[in-house]
């Protein structure tokens, strides 16, 4: 009998950490049996800040916190792209950066960190378009920036993944798709997450539908479901900080056990084009936001975390995609047995 296909299980840290600091997120994930984390916010001492904006001193204390608790970066949770296309007044408080300036300074930066923490995977975003604008007239400008980073990250041999999000360019698996078949880069790869379509007004079918769309462009999934609230309705604009919502990915309406069901026949083929370019293997990557979702961020607590992974693992034990958590014999081998 074959073996089942297998994924890497991750999460973002400082979702399982009340104060967001390293010792806390760490010993939260080394608890549930993690190995592997995404950087996102952290305080290694001088208060919580965004990973491109840690000092070159925190991160050689963090890298040896990761020593201590057996952990290793996934990606670098960043949030490049989560700035305006246009340098348009349209309403919201995102930030214009011109995008010369935004690819030395910052892509750049989210580049050397995956240096840093040797990883292969940086998570990013599409651009936001001018709020009530159609984004699919804004593609060929998203197309030719993304295009750019892509190649920055290809030349420091790393991968961009580009994440379905509500209010940005990319937030259909219908405008991913296009992005990413425009762009037409070896190093872009998309992020499935479900629960960033269903916030948009999506039912299941709709939101099923979108997965297709993304599968042959796909390089790893977020982990996160949303039961809407009665009468919620499509809408073309999300408010992020009222998202409230969020569940374990077994009890939402995402519909992740068709979804993964289908994504286990991708996962060997999808292995085989990660590693042939250094990555370990295929992540699903647990953002729960069970306490609470916004535009940057949010916030499950440990309690939270441990029940988004209990989720997680009864529907890949019920689709038969097999994982690994800290065992016994991981113990022994931190003790030199």
């Amino acid at each position: 009998m074959p073996n089942p296909p297998q994924v890497i299980l991750s999460g973002f840290a400082d979702e399982a950490a009340n104060h967001k600091t390293a010792i806390e997120q760490f010993s939260a994930f080394a608890a549930l049996g993690l190995q592997y984390y995404s950087l996102r916010f952290v305080d290694v001492g001088s208060g919580v800040k965004n990973v491109m904006q840690l000092t070159k001193s925190e991160i050689t204390k963090l890298r040896h916190l990761e020593d201590e608790y057996g952990m290793n970066v996934a990606s670098i949770g960043s949030p490049i792209g989560k700035v305006k296309l246009l340098n348009k007044d349209d309403g919201t408080k995102n930030r214009y950066v011109p995008f010369k300036k935004y690819l030395k300074t910052e892509v750049k930066k989210a580049c050397d960190l995956a240096h840093a923490f040797e990883t292969k995977l940086i998570r990013g975003f599409s651009f936001y378009h001018p709020q009530g604008t159609d984004p699919w007239k804004h593609l060929p400008q998203a197309v030719d920036q993304l295009g750019e980073i892509a190649e920055m990250c290809h030349r420091s041999d790393l991968t961009f993944g580009l994440e379905i999000e509500a209010n940005l360019i990319g937030q259909t698996g219908q405008l991913m798709a296009e992005l990413h078949r425009k762009v037409n880069h070896p190093a872009l790869v998309t992020i499935f997450d479900g629960a960033n379509i269903v916030c948009q007004g999506f039912n299941t079918a709709e939101t099923y539908e979108q997965y297709p769309a993304m599968k042959p462009s796909m390089g790893w999934l977020h982990i996160k479901d949303y039961r809407p609230p009665a009468g919620m309705k499509r809408t073309t604009h999300v408010n992020e900080e009222m998202l409230k919502h969020f569940v374990p990915a077994d009890e939402g309406d995402t519909g992740h056990v068709a979804i993964l069901q289908d994504f286990a026949k991708e996962i060997p083929k999808l292995e085989r084009r990660l590693k042939r370019r250094g990555i370990p293997g295929v992540i699903l990557d647990l953002e729960p936001h069970l306490k609470g979702g916004g535009q940057f961020g949010g916030f499950s607590g440990p309690d939270g975390m441990a029940i988004a992974l209990q989720g997680l693992t009864r529907v890949l034990d019920f689709v038969g995609i097999d994982y690994h958590l800290r065992d016994f014999d991981d113990v022994k081998a931190d003790r030199g047995f």
